[in-house]
Formats: structure tokens, C-alpha cells, sequence
């Protein structure tokens, strides 16, 4: 368990769930945080990072940082997400392995997985077929990263856990068109639509593909709970175990939007992986379980995020008001399993009293 007074690193703090766990951190009660900005600290600097940890001494760190998008960044960037993923990670975990930190938790993907891999996916499925092409370069990254907090484990007996969370979505999210994961590429895309009065929006492939989804908060939640309950090398899926396919996705999405043109499908684009959803049974198991229905969230997040500049395809919107959801127990569309999902007093709290971070 972290002791309240420990110093603690998160790594990517001002990502969607970098910001997450410092939120939960902070209203948790954990003060004594380490942060930097991309200013401040060049993640891929081994130097650099080799300085802070010896300043600083953290005692446990979240390695959230990661060079991060969509099917089409993905696929026009691979070397960006190859070189600059392997040198975050590398800085990032021989600095922690030399300064002898208590523990460290590793932030994987799903993509990890095999392409057709049997579904759920369960942890041991990792390297027992190819990749996806369209992300392989950051998968590849990342099951890089995996070996190296194995290897300081086995080593110099680092205590580096690795969690592979589902795919995410919340208010502080990459809305960018052209960079940003289908949730939130969607979200903008059919408020646009709506805001244009198009009759029409297009969407990506057949709309077939089925995606699992988890809120920021759940899975920053969850980040915390690993850290404080479990350490072991093997690694950890981090999701809800239920799925939606895009198409499906895309009219929930234009419900809460107020949408009511047609939704087409580009199927001369690519579909990725055409089914992903996590088996969460090892997670579950530990006691930890998620809170947030899939559509009472993105009606959440519709309502927080600043959308004045989304007409503009170049921008990046903020988060306006709160950005940790408020779970509320009795009512059934905003809880994913009830009252189940409240394990402890504290985590309640946490998702009842939001409170800002600063920058």
C-alpha cells in the first residue's frame, strides 16, 4: 500500500489518463506529487529523466506517457510511434529500475493482442499471433515495455507491474480529427454534423468492428488499486468486458448529440481489429470492478468538454467544469453494476467530490 506521505511520479500527467490518476491521486489524499510538462522534461531524454529520479527520489511512479492516436496517426506515423515510445519507456524504467523505486506501474494497450485473437482476450493470448497491422508499430512499443519491467523484475528485482487497459475515453480526450481514437473522433464529427444541419456524416469502415470502451475515471481508479493491490509480473487487463460495434456506437453518439441525419459508412477505409474486447476476469477476481455505463459516460463527457472551437478541424478542445464523473448509485443508467461497483467508501467519495487539479 502508498503510504499518504510518499513521493510520487506520474509520467504523462497531462494525458487523458495521466490527468485522470492525478486526479484520483490528489482526492485520495496523496499530495506529495510529482509532475512535469513536456517543457519541463523530455520524456525521451534518458539524461534528463536520469536527473529528475535522482533529484526527486520518487518512491512510486505511473508511466502514462505515450506518443498515442487513432487508425490514421497510427498508420502514417509508425516510426514517430515506434522511436518515441521505446525512448519514453526506456528513460522512463532504467531510471526508476537505478534509483531503486518502491513500485512502478507500466500503462500498456490492448493492441498488444494478437489481431485475431480468441475473444475475450485473456492476458495469456499475448504474442500467440500477429499484430494488426494498422497499430503495429505502437503495439510492438509497448510489448517492449512489457519485457523491460520483466526483465528489471528478474534482474535487479523491481517491483513493475504492467496493466493493459481497453480503450479510453473521457473530457480531457484528443478530439482531433485526424489524430484522436473513434470515441471521440465521433463525438466531434456528429456534433459538427449536427451544427451544419448535414444530412449525412461518414464514418470510417462498415461500422461492424466491436470495441470495448472504459471511462478515464474507472480506469485511473483501477490504476490505483493495482498499485496498492497487486505484484505480480504478469500482466493485467484493465476494461469493462462488454463491447458495442461502431455502428452501434455511432447511433448512441448521435442520440446524445441530438442528431438525426443519416450515418454513412466509408468501407474504403479500414476497420482495424475486427473484434476487441478485454476478459477483465483477473482484474475482477482482485476485487475491483468498473463503475460507469458506456452512454450515461459519453453523455458525460458531451456535456464537460468545451465544443466552441470544434467547427474548426484543427483544434483541440478543453475540458470546461469537472472532469471526474459523478457515479451516482441508486440511479441505473449511470452505474454499470449497481451498487456492486462501489467496493469502498472511498472510491464513492472520490467520483461524488471531484475536485480541480491545477495545471
Amino acid at each position: 500500500m502508498m503510504d499518504h506521505d510518499a513521493k510520487i511520479f506520474v509520467a504523462g500527467h497531462r494525458g487523458l489518463l495521466g490527468s485522470a490518476i492525478v486526479r484520483a491521486l490528489r482526492i485520495a489524499g496523496f499530495m506529495n506529487l510529482i509532475t512535469r510538462s513536456r517543457d519541463q522534461l523530455d520524456l525521451r531524454d534518458n539524461g534528463a529523466v536520469r536527473v529528475l529520479f535522482e533529484r526527486e527520489r520518487p518512491d512510486y511512479v505511473f508511466l502514462a506517457a505515450a506518443r498515442v492516436g487513432g487508425i490514421l496517426a497510427n498508420g502514417t506515423l509508425p516510426v514517430e510511434f515506434l522511436v518515441e515510445n521505446l525512448a519514453i519507456q526506456n528513460s522512463v524504467l532504467i531510471a526508476a529500475c537505478d534509483t531503486q523505486v518502491k513500485k512502478l506501474l507500466f500503462l500498456g494497450s490492448s493492441c498488444i493482442y494478437p489481431r485475431m485473437a480468441p475473444q475475450p482476450i485473456r492476458e495469456e493470448y499475448l504474442l500467440t499471433g500477429p499484430l494488426e497491422p494498422s497499430n503495429r508499430a505502437y503495439a510492438l512499443a509497448k510489448i517492449a515495455g512489457i519485457e523491460l519491467c520483466n526483465a528489471c523484475r528478474s534482474e535487479y528485482g523491481s517491483n513493475f507491474i504492467s496493466v493493459m487497459p481497453t480503450n479510453l475515453y473521457g473530457p480531457d480526450d484528443n478530439f482531433d480529427l485526424t489524430t484522436s481514437h473513434v470515441l471521440p473522433a465521433l463525438l466531434r464529427k456528429i456534433h459538427i454534423a449536427k451544427m451544419r444541419a448535414d444530412t449525412t456524416v461518414s464514418v470510417w469502415g462498415t461500422g461492424t468492428p466491436r470495441r470495448e470502451f472504459l471511462h478515464v475515471t474507472d480506469a485511473a481508479d483501477a490504476c490505483l488499486f493495482l498499485m496498492n493491490h497487486y505484484d505480480s509480473a504478469e500482466i493485467v487487463n484493465v476494461g469493462t468486458g462488454e463491447e458495442i460495434t461502431i455502428g452501434d456506437l455511432a447511433q448512441s453518439i448521435a442520440e446524445i448529440v441530438g442528431y438525426n441525419g443519416e450515418i454513412v459508412y466509408d468501407t474504403s477505409r479500414p476497420d482495424g481489429t475486427p473484434r476487441k474486447v478485454l476478459d477483465v476476469s483477473r482484474l475482477i477476481g482482485l476485487g475491483w470492478r468498473p463503475c460507469i455505463a458506456l452512454k450515461a459516460g459519453i453523455a458525460r463527457v458531451y456535456q464537460e468538454v468545451d465544443k466552441s472551437a470544434w467547427l474548426d478541424p484543427g483544434s483541440r478542445p478543453s475540458q470546461q467544469g469537472n472532469s471526474a464523473f459523478d457515479a451516482t448509485q441508486n440511479d441505473p443508467d449511470l452505474s454499470l453494476h449497481g451498487a456492486a461497483c462501489l467496493p469502498d467508501s472511498d472510491r464513492y467519495r472520490r467520483e461524488r467530490n471531484p475536485i480541480q487539479v491545477s495545471p
